[in-house]
């Protein structure tokens, strides 16, 4: 038999669900999230399923995320380049 142990928040969380706040946003459709009452992380996948946040998803993310950011930034200045005469 396991023996663990249930407080509160758990309670709370099994009984009528988690709340969860986003984070870390990572690109415009994925993001991380922290249940604010019994800390759960979780993140979604690329079917926008949710999924739990693993050391491996949070490298995963972290390098989504930097490469999503200088998309952005050369995306960002290539529009905003002045024509050369």
């Amino acid at each position: 038999m396991q023996n663990f142990t249930l407080s509160l928040s758990n309670l709370i969380c099994a009984t009528i669900g988690h709340h969860y706040n986003i984070t870390n946003k990572i690109t415009n459709h994925i993001n991380e999230y922290k249940c604010s009452s019994c800390g759960k992380e979780v993140t979604e996948d690329i079917l926008g399923n949710i999924e739990d946040l693993t050391l491996k998803q949070k490298n995963i993310n972290k390098s989504v995320a930097l490469f999503f950011q200088k998309k952005m930034h050369r995306k960002y200045f290539n529009a905003h380049e002045k024509p050369v005469l």
